[in-house]
């Protein structure tokens, strides 16, 4: 025996489902009670309805789909939890990264200033030479050039980019990082080209005498 449409019910909520035909006539369009709640129930919104790229359904795909999802419209959606921990986690870096520059300005001080050492003298370093040293402490790779009969340039050696060693190229009037190609400029030591953003760190030197000294290390930001 065929199913009477006139008494044709929708199956719970599911707005797919087969709808009485009778609240299509104009006398029963909207009475409060007679209208099935699946009429008025919005749809899923197209974005929020997961699809795999072929089209079956869920329960038809593969193990690893359910693991990961990569076209799963959802997944361009931040829950309000997931939000909370970046911006916790993020303040905490922060945070973290201010006491570790204060703590840094603290043992500077605490050091005190550097000492005065001599360096080299103007017979062991000819015009256009360069010649490494460390300084302040015997870790800290620098390195002079004389640049004029009465002029020079010490750096400290490790890039401000990741602290590979750089190396001045005269010719070119430059300081060359080969790590990442930073480039330097070498009367100054701030950056030119590459990934670096901060200056080098610069040794103060003078000339007493025919002994060239170092004097002081400048950390610079700009």
């Amino acid at each position: 025996m065929s199913e009477d449409i006139h008494t044709r019910r929708p199956t719970g909520d599911d707005p797919r489902a087969s709808v009485d035909v009778r609240i299509d006539t104009p006398a029963r369009e909207g009475l409060t009670g007679t209208t099935p709640a699946n009429v008025f129930k919005p749809l899923d919104e197209t974005e929020q309805i997961t699809m795999a790229p072929d089209w079956r359904p869920m329960e038809q795909q593969p193990a690893w789909r359910h693991d990961f999802p990569i076209d799963w419209p959802q997944d361009q959606y931040v829950e309000r939890r997931d939000f909370m921990k970046f911006m916790v986690l993020t303040s905490l870096a922060f945070t973290v990264g201010q006491f570790w520059i204060a703590a840094q300005h603290w043992w500077r001080r605490r050091r005190g200033a550097p000492e005065v050492r001599r360096v080299a003298t103007l017979d062991e370093l000819p015009v256009g030479a360069t010649l490494t040293f460390t300084y302040p402490g015997p870790e800290d790779d620098c390195f002079l050039v004389r640049t004029g009969e009465q002029t020079f340039v010490a750096y400290a050696q490790r890039c401000t980019h990741l602290s590979c060693a750089v190396r001045p190229r005269l010719e070119e009037g430059v300081i060359h990082c080969p790590c990442h190609e930073g480039y330097f400029d070498l009367s100054s030591g701030r950056p030119l080209a590459g990934p670096p953003r901060r200056p080098l760190p610069l040794v103060r030197v003078e000339l007493r005498g025919r002994d060239i000294v170092a004097t002081g290390l400048e950390e610079r930001t700009v």
